[in-house]
């Protein structure tokens, strides 16, 4: 049984940081494809940083390149995302998800397992 437990969500101020994390059980992270997604109200969930092959593979979505950095802690079985310079276009529920193939790609169908989510709002 695979579960992804998220972490670090809050409110924060208009170029603030934050750091999510993803506890990942039952799926070894290093041979899996992580990603985050996220979905603001109203509107699909979206995209926004993959990583694959033992982090040797990163993707991001083009509106958090230079802001977001995806990253894996092997040894604890972890996955962050460290948000820089967040904006309010930034606010959603932030999603990490699975896929054992390694792939990066950034449909959400093409993600097994996901986490409950959680909530991030930037203030401008």
């Amino acid at each position: 049984q695979v579960q992804l437990v998220e972490s670090g969500g809050g409110l924060v101020q208009a170029g603030d940081s934050l750091r999510l994390s993803c506890a990942a059980s039952g799926r070894t992270v290093s041979r899996s494809t992580m990603a985050w997604f996220r979905q603001a109200p109203g509107k699909e969930r979206e995209f926004v940083a993959g990583i694959a092959w033992s982090a040797s593979m990163t993707r991001y979505e083009d509106s958090v390149k230079g802001r977001f950095t995806i990253s894996t802690d092997n040894v604890k079985n972890m996955v962050y995302l460290q948000m820089n310079s967040l904006k309010p276009e930034d606010t959603a529920v932030y999603y990490c998800a699975s896929r054992a193939f390694l792939a990066l790609p950034t449909t959400p169908p093409s993600y097994d397992y996901w986490g409950q989510g959680t909530p991030v709002t930037v203030s401008s």
